[in-house]
């Protein structure tokens, strides 16, 4: 009998579709109060930040902090 390998990255359990409630970039550049925090994220991430605010003539931070933002508001009820 072959023993099966169990692989981490596969989801266990039932899956259900979620509705995609993220912004798309070009949403991601509204002025706010704000408070310094630091993050890390993974490089690739950052990239793609850094090409949508070329294209849209902003700054990845604010891009970032617009997306955190809108997660926050989806869960919190406000």
């Amino acid at each position: 009998m072959k023993k099966r390998t169990i692989n981490q990255d596969m989801p266990i359990g039932k899956l259900t579709r979620v509705k995609d409630f993220l912004p798309p970039p070009a949403e991601l550049a509204t002025p706010e109060e704000t408070t310094k925090i630091t993050i890390s994220l993974k490089k690739s991430s950052i990239e793609f930040f850094k090409r949508q605010a070329q294209h849209y003539h902003t700054k990845y931070q604010r891009m970032i902090r617009e997306l955190v933002d809108r997660y926050a508001m989806q869960y919190s009820g406000g």
